[in-house]
């Protein structure tokens, strides 16, 4: 079995809100994590974490400072706030790694799953709400959360990160589960259509994800308004909707984005940290929160419109039937199967 323990030094961010960052011995390592309870945490209440993973070589002070800011979303939304720190790989100059290169027996998802259960001993934790995301490494190593570590993790993000070929190939997958993937399509580090026989394209992983959920084949495209010309870039949202138990995949295509974390750095008409938020908070391990056979609150979001009028095969107008067509305000269209 293996043994840690927990120091924690306090620093104090505001009245309410706690920032801590927590020292854990583990696995016979010095491990630490910074732990952000948000000034809304109700004792009585049960309360979902986020993880946020830096990309490789980083820490985690400079991704949270810099980057990756989720601090004043967990303010209002009411989530504790997880940034672990990565230990240095001795067979790649002990440079900051979530994938220790082989051969190694370092597998950090057990980390993971120390600080849930730790944080879930001290703390009123949901823990059909734990959400992971991460930036480039970081987001692949959320990937790997969401394949060995599903039976805690709800639905992850990942941001300007790839997945090895064959990542996928020993998942243990127990729920459906919600991803969302953020990829530039001239990211050179993680290139979007990777050819070289290393990395997923970012389709295949959409797509696997996609099948493991049951959702519907061809995804559902919109495009997000160009709110920065000057940034070089927009943005596609791809979902593939209708999956088991409401669940849904998405994509953001960043056209002509880099490796990047959109909002802070790179593309500027989307927000990287808010739509992670917007996209996981929706989930819990049992799918699409408050999932229902006529829930069209997801349908209305996705479709980026609101839906002004439904009717039946006739043509007619009607509240409800066993087969109706959904019409937006952005004309599109939708048919929907109500089960009774």
């Amino acid at each position: 079995m293996k043994k840690f323990i927990l120091i924690s030094l306090i620093i104090p961010v505001s009245l309410f809100a706690q920032q801590t960052t927590e020292y854990m011995f583990y696995d016979g390592n010095n491990r630490e994590y910074i732990l952000y309870i948000p000034s809304s945490y109700i004792s009585s209440q049960p309360t979902p974490i986020l993880f946020a993973f830096h990309g490789g070589t980083g820490y985690a002070d400079d991704f949270m400072n810099y980057e990756a800011d989720f601090r004043p979303i967990a303010d209002t939304a009411g989530f504790i706030l997880v940034y672990p720190q990565a230990l240095g790989d001795p067979l790649d100059c002990f440079n900051t790694s979530w994938l220790h290169k082989d051969p190694t027996d370092h597998k950090d998802i057990f980390f993971v799953e120390a600080i849930i259960d730790t944080l879930s001993t001290l703390y009123n934790v949901d823990s059909d709400r734990i959400y992971a995301c991460g930036y480039s490494l970081g987001g692949m190593f959320s990937y790997e959360l969401a394949c060995n570590l599903n039976y805690k993790i709800a639905a992850i993000s990942s941001v300007s990160g790839a997945a090895f070929i064959g990542a996928f190939g020993n998942c243990d997958l127990y729920h459906p589960t919600a991803v969302l993937t953020i990829n530039g399509t001239t990211d050179n580090e993680h290139p979007y259509n990777d050819q070289t026989g290393v990395f997923f394209p970012v389709p295949d992983i959409s797509e696997f994800w996609a099948n493991h959920n049951n959702t519907d084949q061809t995804p559902v495209v919109t495009t997000i308004p160009d709110y920065d010309p000057t940034d070089g870039s927009t943005v596609e949202r791809y979902s593939w909707l209708n999956g088991d138990n409401c669940v849904y995949v998405e994509e953001l295509k960043v056209i002509n984005g880099g490796h990047q974390w959109p909002g802070t750095f790179g593309n500027m008409d989307i927000d990287a940290s808010n739509e992670t938020w917007r996209f996981v908070s929706k989930f819990n391990t049992s799918g699409l929160i408050n999932c229902s056979s006529t829930n069209t609150e997801n349908r209305q979001l996705i479709l980026d419109g609101q839906l002004v009028k439904r009717f039946n095969l006739l043509g007619k107008e009607v509240e409800n039937s066993s087969l109706i067509i959904d019409l937006f305000d952005n004309g599109k269209t939708k048919k929907v199967f109500i089960i009774k």
